[in-house]
């Protein structure tokens, strides 16, 4: 069992940057894709972001077009911690922001946290 928690959600001002964390106990982390995702007031839950780790490879990101170039992911798997960058702000990227674990099979995410909110003002 895998448990997630999110934290770093709050209000800002348009432009403005926030840093939201995912803490994950359980399992071995390193070992797990980490993605995410948000959800706005009437909208479907959709893709932020995601990180791999090997040790071959190091970390592999992927982002949705709309936060590419103002979001960054990262992870420290030495704290079970993956981070969500998040600079320039608008209103549109208001949203409850989850965080995700794929640790079963190549697709998908098995785990997720209860949610954080950010909402940025105009």
């Amino acid at each position: 069992q895998v448990q997630l928690v999110e934290s770093g959600g709050g209000l800002v001002q348009a432009g403005s940057s926030l840093r939201l964390s995912c803490v994950a106990s359980g399992g071995t982390f390193s070992s797990y894709a980490m993605g995410w995702f948000r959800q706005a007031p009437g909208k479907e839950r959709e893709f932020v972001a995601a990180i791999t780790w090997s040790v071959r490879s190091g970390s592999r990101t992927y982002y949705a077009d709309s936060v590419k170039g103002r979001f960054t992911i990262s992870r420290d798997n030495a704290k079970n911690t993956v981070y969500l960058q998040m600079n320039t702000l608008k209103p549109e990227d208001t949203a409850v922001y989850y965080c995700a674990a794929r640790v079963y099979g190549d697709s998908g995410y098995d785990y997720w946290g209860q949610g954080t909110q950010v909402t940025v003002s105009s």
